[in-house]
This record gives C-alpha cells, structure tokens and sequence, in this order.
C-alpha cells in the first residue's frame, strides 16, 4: 500500500482570478492499493463517499484508463482535513491524491505536468490542481488542452491565517453569481496586480501585498454570499494582517501575515469570540495558522 499527502490550496489570491493559486500546509492522506473491487474507508472519522463515485477512486480509474492498463478496484483509506466547499481545495485535492497514487502503483508512466493537465481536465480549470500537484504559488493558464503553468516557492517570511466558516459555498453557485461582462479597466486592474503577485509572495514584499491581492472581478460578487465576510476582513486587518482575499470562490478569507505577527493569532481569536458572543456573523468563522506547502503532493 502506498500512501500520498496532497495540500489543500487557495486559488486566485485577489486578482490572480482563474490564474493563480497557493498550496497549504493542511494536507489529505491517502492510502491506496489495487484490490478487486471498491474498498474505501476513513481513516480520521472524516465522512467520505466509500462507494465509486468517491472522487479519489475516480481520479485513479480514470489514469488507469487513460495509460490502457486494467482497472479491477481499489483498497482506499482517506484522512481528509481539508473541509469541503469552503474554498480550499477539498475536491482537487482528493482528485490530485487519485491521480498521483495510481500513477505510483503503475510505475509512474506519467509526468506531473502529464498529471497537470489531466487533473485540469478534470477539474474544469488548473488554479487549484496546479499548486496542490506543485506546492508553491503557481500561476498557470490552457491552451489547446495543455496546461502551462510557473511554480514559485513562497517565501518563509509568510503565514497564512485562514478563517474558514461552518457554512459551505458551492462552486457552481459561486460561479453563477459573476457578470457576464467586465469593464475593461477592471480586467486591466486585476491584470496588472495578478502580476505583481508572485513577486510580493516568493520575495515577502509586504509593501505588496494590500496592493496585489485587490480584486474588480469576482470578490464583490461573492461576499453578499459569505454572511460575515466583510467583518472577518475588517478585523484581520485590525489585527495585524498584511492583506486579505477570499480564498477561491470562497466562503473561506485568507489573512497574510508576516511570520513576526504573533501578536495576531491572540487578536484576531478574540475578535472572533466577541463576534460570536454578540450573536454576529463573524462568530461563525475558526481561525486556523497555515504555513506555505513549498513541496506539493508526494509519497511519504
């Protein structure tokens, strides 16, 4: 039995919409081995699908179909921290981990930028499979079915508060809500500070990041959404935070935060009790401390 780790990931930092994407230190486990049929279980009392239609068996199916070799089942064991349809990458993650483990029982036939592109196949676009096959702050784009991506290390300077809510916000939905059309100004904003991004993460540019982390295409979209958002920005940044954007279509909100900021971590927690304590929607929001995923997934 092999067993593979797969960080959760945060995609489109502020501008980098559709684009750009970070891996976390907060990864899935997946034990994986051929077996004659379906055998799929938790392993940390995390529910997952124990049937076929569990992403990571999928995944693995559809390599194995797509390198011409059989495919007679799986023994599947899953740890899966990384919440679901908050924004940080649960279903990539578990599509990475499908992918990355059959590639491994069958000797490895494809590259990881083979595995890019499939997993972006998969996934309907690579901002998130990018960094959780990668780590580090990926900025990628398709052409012709490819996937092109530059991975960057982050730089150890950063951390990453992550507040995660106890509501979900799902994908599809969160797409349906964005404008059909943007000014071209906007698409000229986003551009330009997309740009800039890899340099004030892999650099630890604070003077950066409130800059490039600003957003015209989707954000305003989404936070009528995320009951709570604005506050939780609001007092991250009370708090010491450098920047904060909403992590993938969110609900989640991710704080950067320089490594020196201990006097964050107490503030923000507090201002999250209050909130909760006053009945607001701030409250129902957990603040968890990350680190930068440099590595991406691997076999351990």
């Amino acid at each position: 039995m092999i067993t593979v780790q797969v960080p959760a990931t945060s995609a489109n930092v502020g501008a980098g919409f559709d684009t750009l994407g970070l891996a976390l230190n907060l990864p899935n486990t997946v034990q994986m081995e051929e077996h004659d049929g379906v055998d799929i279980a938790p392993a940390d009392g995390n529910a997952v699908p124990t049937g076929p239609e569990n992403l990571v068996y999928q995944a693995a199916q559809h390599l194995y179909r797509e390198c011409g070799r059989p495919f007679t089942g799986l023994r599947l064991r899953q740890q899966s921290p990384i919440p679901s349809a908050r924004g940080l990458g649960s279903s990539s993650a578990c599509v990475v981990a499908g992918l990355f483990g059959a590639n491994a029982l069958m000797r490895h036939p494809c590259t990881r930028e083979d595995l890019l592109t499939i997993a972006a196949g998969m996934e309907g676009h690579p901002d998130n499979v990018a960094p959780a096959i990668l780590g580090g702050l990926v900025a990628s784009c398709i052409q012709d079915g490819r996937v092109y991506s530059v991975k960057k290390e982050i730089s150890p300077m950063l951390e990453f508060a992550v507040f995660i809510p106890d509501f979900e916000l799902r994908t599809d939905t969160a797409r349906a809500i964005l404008p059909k059309m943007v000014p071209h100004a906007d698409a000229v904003y986003n551009l330009s500070r997309a740009v800039l991004c890899q340099a004030a993460l892999c650099e630890g540019r604070l003077d950066l990041l409130p800059v490039v982390t600003g957003d015209r295409l989707h954000q305003a979209s989404r936070m009528p959404h995320v009951p709570g958002g604005e506050e939780v920005f609001a007092l991250a940044k009370a708090a010491g935070a450098a920047a904060c954007y909403l992590s993938g279509a969110g609900p989640a909100i991710v704080a950067i935060v320089e490594e020196r900021s201990t006097g964050l971590w107490p503030a923000a927690r507090q201002a999250l009790d209050e909130a909760k304590a006053r009945g607001e929607d701030a409250g129902r929001f957990e603040l968890i401390r990350l680190r930068a995923d440099n590595q991406g997934a691997r076999l351990v």
